[in-house]
């Protein structure tokens, strides 16, 4: 070991399951004159009137602190990140680090409109005063949005994950599609890497989460079509792009995504589409869907725990970043 902080991982209410396999996942690489590592014990007392404190039932004083939690909604969640970031903080840990497997806010990266708030930079603020002295996550909508802390942030992407998933497919005319114009950078990154054509689709919004117009732009006519993007909220956009998709003579249509926010009815909509299949990871916990035949689930835990293995050890982590 090249230092004397020991490591100790934790999680709040919202990440549990994905802190355990996370936690199984450092146990397979760990080197053999390492302790077996074990989830730490976090409890939340919950008040009548809605308020909750997080408190270590271990020590962490001289730890090195990892703290999992997906700021998914309510802001409950958030919250609760930063009262343990401020409790490890206060019980003297040598290192806080909050590992967000989904950065809630993402989609607030700018002032796009009058009188809005930028709301990830305002996270960014409050996870910097609780005390986090770094952040772990995993494909923010907007990646600019790194240059809103000032603490390192490493930030994971899940091509490596879904990259064998779409090759396993076997899908001999295989073509990338972005749902939207945001999403060609990363479409066109995983068509290179795959060394096949992209889509890219152009929408038109009549207001947030509606869609009213979608046009695709590529040679769509008999081609097995992957949609690739960082999150599926509602489903509208990803649905009625298949459509469109499948009226310009697409032979099929799947999607890979990595946060599955799936709110607003949007697994009735999968279900109900021409999508054959849907690909999302585990970084929001989704239990009712464990036996899905069409919502497929895919593990980051491998990913979290090689970074956090990495991170703790001062091991080079840009392999772990690299896109193709």
């Amino acid at each position: 070991m090249l230092h004397s902080h020991r490591l100790e991982l934790f999680s709040c209410r919202a990440s549990e399951d994905f802190a355990r396999r996370v936690i199984e996942e450092l146990n397979l690489i760990r080197n053999s004159d390492e302790p077996i590592q074990k989830l730490g014990a976090l409890t939340v007392a919950q008040f009548s009137d809605g308020e909750f404190q997080p408190q270590f039932e271990d020590s962490v004083r001289g730890a090195s602190v990892y703290i999992v939690q997906s700021t998914i909604a309510p802001a409950d969640n958030l919250m609760e990140l930063l009262l343990a970031v401020d409790a490890a903080k206060r019980a003297s840990a040598d290192s806080v680090v909050a590992v967000i497997p989904y950065f809630g806010w993402a989609r607030q990266d700018r002032k796009d409109r009058p009188r809005v708030a930028i709301g990830a930079k305002l996270v960014a603020n409050l996870l910097r005063a609780a005390g986090a002295d770094r952040v772990i996550t995993c494909e923010l909508h907007a990646e600019q949005i790194q240059g809103f802390f000032d603490i390192p942030v490493d930030h994971v992407y899940s091509m490596k994950v879904f990259l064998p998933i779409i090759q396993g497919l076997g899908l001999e005319n295989l073509s990338v599609a972005a749902p939207d114009m945001g999403g060609a950078k990363k479409a066109n990154n995983y068509a290179r890497a795959l060394g096949v054509p992209t889509i890219i689709c152009h929408k038109t919004r009549a207001k947030a989460n509606v869609v009213s117009n979608i046009t695709a732009i590529g040679e769509v006519e008999g081609r097995d079509i992957v949609i690739i993007d960082d999150m599926i909220d509602t489903a509208g956009t990803l649905c009625k792009a298949a459509d469109v998709l499948i009226e310009m003579g697409a032979h099929s249509v799947r999607a890979c995504a990595t946060h599955g926010v799936l709110s607003g009815g949007a697994v009735e909509r999968i279900h109900d589409s021409k999508l054959e299949a849907v690909y999302i990871s585990d970084t929001i916990p989704h239990p009712e869907l464990a036996s899905d035949e069409k919502i497929q689930i895919v593990s980051l835990a491998p990913l979290f725990a090689s970074i956090i293995h990495k991170v703790y050890n001062y091991e080079a982590i840009s392999p772990v970043f690299e896109r193709w």
